[in-house]
Order: C-alpha cells, then sequence, then structure tokens
C-alpha cells in the first residue's frame, strides 16, 4: 500500500477550505475535503470510501486530482439543482434537539452556536446548509439569538415551591409582629468568575446555563431589607469566611437598633464556627435562618447592584430604580 504525505502548508490550505465549504454549505467539497484529510492521517482507502458512502475509486481520483491540480481540484461549479430542504418533521425534530441543548446532543458547551446546529443537521439529517442560512432557519422556526442567565445546577423546584408557600409566610410574619429589619444575605465578587455568552433558543424563553458558583476577584458581603430595601453592604480584600462574615454582622448591629432576622444559605463561613458570637446587649437583637441552595434565587440581594465606589467601607442606603437596572443610593442610615 502506498503512502501519502501532504506538507503541512497543503494541511492547513485543506483544513481552511473545509471551513470555508461548511461555512457556505457546500456538501460536495466537505465530503472531498474530508476525505482528502482522513487520507492524509493514514487512514486506509476501503475505510475512507465506506465513511463517506462514496466508490474507493472516487477517493483514488480525489487524491490523483488533488496532487496534480492542487487547491484548484476542490473547486465545483455552483449546482443548478434545487437546494435539499428539511421535512416538517425534521424541522420539529430539530427544534427539540436546540430546546434539549448542546449537552444533550454530545457537545461540552452549554451554549448554540450556528456553526454547531449546522453539524446537528448534517449529523441528524444528511443536509448541510451554510451557517447563514442557518439563522434564518432558527428564526422561522422560532428561536432567537439572545444572552444565557446562570442557574443553579442543584435546585430542588418541589422543595423550594414548598418554602415559598409554608416557611416564607412564617417568617414574614414573624418579622412583621417584631418590627424587625428581614434582610437577606448573600456576597458577591467583581469581576465575576466568567462572562455569558449568547445561544440559541426559543424566543421569549431566556435559556439557562448550570453554573458551579465559584468566585474570585474582589468580595462584598450585603443584606437587603425585604420591607424597606435598605441596604447594608461591606468590601473585603481577603477571603469570605466565618471571621469576615461575623465581623460584617458586627458592623450591621452598630449601624441601627432594630432586632435583625436574616435569612442566609448553607455557606460554610456561616456556620463553620458554630452560633455567631455577638456582645451580650445584642444577642435578643439577631436572628438567623438558614434558607436552602434551592431557594437562593429567590433573595432580592441577587438582582442589586453595588456601587463602584464602595472602597471596602461600610455602607448603607435605599434602592432607587432607574430605567435600566435597581441601583443603590448610598445615603446616611436613617
Amino acid at each position: 500500500m502506498i503512502k501519502i504525505r501532504f506538507t503541512q502548508a497543503t494541511m492547513t490550505a485543506l483544513i481552511e477550505a473545509l471551513h470555508h465549504a461548511y461555512a457556505i454549505g457546500n456538501l460536495r467539497a466537505v465530503k472531498r475535503i474530508s476525505a482528502l484529510l482522513d487520507v492524509a492521517r493514514d487512514e486506509a482507502i476501503e475505510d475512507v470510501a465506506g465513511k463517506y458512502e462514496v466508490a474507493r475509486q472516487t477517493v483514488h481520483r480525489w487524491v490523483t486530482e488533488l496532487l496534480l491540480e492542487g487547491l484548484d481540484s476542490l473547486k465545483y461549479e455552483k449546482s443548478s439543482g434545487r437546494k435539499p430542504r428539511l421535512t416538517k418533521t425534521q424541522k420539529e425534530r430539530l427544534k427539540e434537539v436546540v430546546k434539549a441543548g448542546p449537552q444533550a446532543a454530545g457537545f461540552q458547551t452549554a451554549c448554540w452556536t450556528s456553526l454547531l446546529i449546522q453539524m446537528v443537521i448534517y449529523r441528524e439529517f444528511k443536509v448541510l446548509y451554510s451557517r447563514h442560512y442557518v439563522c434564518e432557519l432558527l428564526h422561522n422556526l422560532g428561536f432567537s439569538f439572545q444572552k444565557a442567565r446562570f442557574v443553579s445546577d442543584h435546585l430542588d423546584e418541589k422543595r423550594r415551591r414548598e418554602w415559598m408557600e409554608k416557611d416564607w409566610p412564617k417568617i414574614l410574619r414573624q418579622a412583621k409582629k417584631m418590627r424587625a429589619y428581614l434582610l437577606f444575605e448573600d456576597e458577591a465578587s467583581f469581576p465575576q468568575w466568567g462572562s455569558l455568552g449568547y445561544t440559541w433558543a426559543p424566543k421569549g424563553q431566556q435559556p439557562f446555563v448550570k453554573t458551579t458558583g465559584k468566585r474570585k476577584a474582589y468580595k462584598v458581603f450585603g443584606l437587603i431589607d425585604f420591607f424597606s430595601g435598605r441596604l447594608f453592604y461591606q468590601g473585603i480584600e481577603g477571603k469570605f469566611d466565618s471571621e469576615t462574615y461575623q465581623a460584617f454582622l458586627l458592623r450591621v448591629l452598630a449601624e441601627t437598633t432594630q432586632h435583625l432576622v436574616i435569612i442566609q444559605d448553607g455557606a460554610k463561613y456561616h456556620t463553620s464556627k458554630g452560633p455567631i458570637r455577638v456582645p451580650r446587649r445584642c444577642e435578643s437583637s439577631l436572628q438567623t435562618i438558614r434558607i436552602e441552595s434551592l431557594c437562593t434565587n429567590c433573595r432580592p440581594i441577587r438582582r442589586t447592584t453595588i456601587p463602584s465606589n464602595t472602597s471596602g467601607r461600610m455602607s448603607s442606603g435605599r434602592p432607587r430604580t432607574t430605567s435600566t437596572s435597581q441601583s443603590l443610593s448610598c445615603s446616611p442610615s436613617q
């Protein structure tokens, strides 16, 4: 068996030509160039022919023409025939695949691109559309290219509803009776660990991307009152741990004489050193309630932004609404 070796320059040119063929939806060129690349990777002619459903002689001809004519042998005249189209059933199947997400289709990423969907269409239906037409097709099927939103990968919707219907009303009544601040606590890091990309999803339905919640960079503790919107926050340079968290709560206690009912999640530093150590005079003024991770997306603190000039100081204020987002006015506590 004769082995054929292509130069690195030829391999690079073939790969670029393959990308171009995919971009314009040229199925014949995709098949031919892919077969040539497989031959260059020492795959047997018989195996390559079977893989692309062509005769063994056809693969031999492709190789010979490449050796004699170079890249010019890859050019095809524009087909005069009708472009292949997906049937109604195939389009419904494609909608199901896109809605299920790229990971369900065998990809590692959580966001669709037109290239990935182009690959899925070819893999599932043996139809190769250009990437531009793939976008048009998706629009016609009711999809739009939009930014995804992170959502925790371990939420229990059933338990979440139970908490909202049973636990939350009791907490609310207790806080009203005590005339207490009902504070939702959370932390944030700036900049966040990554940026969300855009993906294809049904129109009007924002897609979700699962995240582990790992954070790095400048850190901020925050508490926001359910009744008044008053915000307490403090930036720190170190780590989120039990010492920095308890120091933050002590500073909050120093800011007000009202009773505090704090709803917090199950982060280790919230309880890692046992009950929060507070001065005896404040023991009756502080109550903490653990909220399960299944309910964390309900917390108002997650929808609040912090002014950039925190400088690690303790601040409080009331939120005000703008046309784009909910921001904070750092007026002195009242």
